[in-house]
């Protein structure tokens, strides 16, 4: 029988389809036909896969060769079906068993000398393999350890088809040499890596060497700073050039618990399928940082893009930290267009082909100054800009969006002393994020029984109905509602504030200092305070010592 089957994986977003890789040989003028929607790079296979086939020391069927992929109604693009494509039409040909191929599942780009290549997004195709119920999977070497990460399936990492036709044939294994590069990198990595897709993010190592010693003063945003990162908060710092928001942004990400192992393969794949994996690390274990500059487009943000729809930032930093400075300077459409994911923790991509969901539960992060030259303040001095000016720079952070953001902080100037001195009792990175973990423990211990992990992601319904604050605690937040200066979505976030000050100095529940707290740290106003007790930060409780310093 001319005829031969194996599987392979179509890619929509960073969810993978199984197909059918189906090989037909039949009487007549040799041509070779390839049906089931394929894309450019697809088609092209036909040529790729002919002189592979041909370089590896097999023989070309002359025959009228059709090969389908199916189901013929999803789109499928790239080089990945390549491998599953030649071995199909040597099993039509007689050359392998159709039966050692029909339960493989096989992801991989040919080279015309028959050198396997590696190909993006082969976590989420093994993923998916997996859920289909597959066990043995085959894929390029260089992505071997990537596909290992999926348990229970079975990877053979391979280097060439011959060497592939050697393993189904039970022959001995050529042994296929590495390329001489001198110094070179490897050109058979190039699918892994896709040119002009970086959007700026720490790069390997970096990360490690930022520590939260290194900002001089703001005491009141590094302790905003440790309450984002307890409860996964939103986080707005607004201020003067040179006070140091970039640096305390930056520092969030080494604050953040490692990912959990679930959730590092959810990065990973996400990375994957954005070609942004590194070769030599094949899972993303530490939460994602990613800054975007202010001139960058909406598909870059959002995701999208000509073709088949790619990963944007939003989905980039995926369970870590993004950060846009500089916020006001960015479109005003492309601020908007975060409020959906915000919400969601997914984006949606419609094309006219159809439409795909990327994950996108991102710890946003915001800096601005207060007007285009950086020195309002109340006082106005040294400001040379109208009042128009002001109100129009300020007013490109919509109120919608802010009002999804759960702490807006104010970073006040470094002074001289505090630029000069030398204060030993500034908290280090490690000692921060060992409260940010407890705290963490904490929450994860409340919340064990349902499907969130941190505060941020409770719906305001169950923190209202199922965890019962401290008698009165809400006193003050209700006033700010009847006065219109918070909404209903402003006093559940407010409510998620306190509980993470709660759980950071241990309480059981959040008291009527908690949520003024809270507050404070959303509207920048202290109301109804002592006058002894009015700062330029938060309100300071005695029990509350999230940073050290006094």
């Amino acid at each position: 029988m001319a005829f031969a089957h194996t599987c392979s994986v179509a890619l929509i977003g960073v969810d993978g389809v199984v197909v059918e890789v189906q090989a037909d040989l039949e009487p007549g003028v040799a041509a070779f036909a390839l049906v089931g929607l394929p894309d450019k790079a697809l088609s092209e296979a036909r040529d790729r896969v002919r002189a592979a086939v041909v370089n590896s020391g097999e023989s070309w069927p002359q025959r009228k060769l059709t090969v389908g992929l199916s189901p013929a109604s999803v789109p499928k693009s790239g080089s990945g079906f390549d491998l599953a494509v030649a071995c199909a039409v040597l099993a039509a040909a007689e050359r392998l068993d159709p039966t050692s191929i029909a339960d493989l599942l096989i992801i991989g780009e040919l080279g015309l000398d028959g050198r396997v290549r590696p190909v993006r997004g082969v976590l989420p195709s093994v993923l998916a393999a997996a859920d289909a119920g597959y066990k043995q999977v085959v894929v390029a070497e260089p992505t071997a350890a990537e596909a290992a990460l999926v348990p229970g399936v079975s990877v053979l990492g391979v280097r060439s088809l011959r060497q592939l036709i050697a393993v189904l044939t039970q022959a001995p294994v050529p042994d296929e040499e590495p390329d001489q590069l001198f110094g070179r990198r490897d050109p058979s990595l190039a699918g892994l890596m896709v040119p002009g897709s970086g959007i700026r993010g720490h790069p390997l190592g970096k990360a490690a060497q930022l520590d939260l010693a290194d900002v001089t003063g703001q005491y009141e945003a590094r302790r905003a700073l440790e309450i984002a990162a307890a409860g996964g908060h939103h986080l707005y710092l607004k201020g003067p050039p040179g006070a140091g928001k970039t640096m305390l942004a930056e520092r969030l990400p080494t604050l953040l618990p490692p990912l959990t192992p679930t959730e590092a393969l959810e990065v990973t794949a996400v990375h994957s399928v954005a070609g942004l994996l590194p070769p030599d690390r094949p899972l993303i274990d530490t939460p994602p940082y990613y800054a975007p500059h202010h001139s960058t487009t909406m598909p870059a943000i959002v995701g999208g893009g000509s073709g088949m729809p790619r990963p944007g930032a939003v989905s980039l930093a995926h369970r870590g930290v993004l950060f846009l400075d500089e916020a006001p300077e960015f479109p005003v459409r492309v601020l908007d267009a975060l409020r959906q994911p915000l919400e969601s923790g997914e984006v949606t991509i419609a094309r006219a082909a159809g439409s795909l969901r990327l994950p996108a539960r991102f710890q946003l992060c915001l800096a601005a100054n207060p007007c285009p030259c950086g020195r309002h303040s109340r006082r106005g001095e040294g400001c040379e800009c109208t009042p128009a000016m002001v109100h129009r720079y300020q007013a490109r952070l919509s109120g919608p969006l802010l009002d999804r953001v759960d702490l807006q902080v104010q970073v006040a100037p470094v002074t001289r002393a505090e630029l000069m001195e030398r204060d030993g009792a500034v908290e280090n990175t490690a000692t921060v994020a060992a409260r940010v973990l407890a705290a963490r423990e904490r929450a994860a211990i409340r919340l064990a029984d349902t499907p969130w992990t941190t505060n941020a992601d409770v719906p305001g319904h169950f923190l209202r109905t199922r965890w019962r604050l401290a008698p009165g605690a809400l006193v003050d937040a209700e006033r700010e509602l009847e006065r219109g200066i918070l909404t209903a979505r402003g006093l559940d976030r407010v409510l998620r504030v306190a509980w993470t000050v709660a759980d950071l100095v241990g309480r059981e529940h959040p008291t009527r200092l908690d949520v003024r707290t809270a507050l404070v740290l959303r509207t920048g106003v202290q109301r109804g305070l002592p006058a002894g007790d009015r700062t330029t930060g938060p309100y300071q409780d005695p029990a509350l010592d999230l940073g050290g310093e006094k």
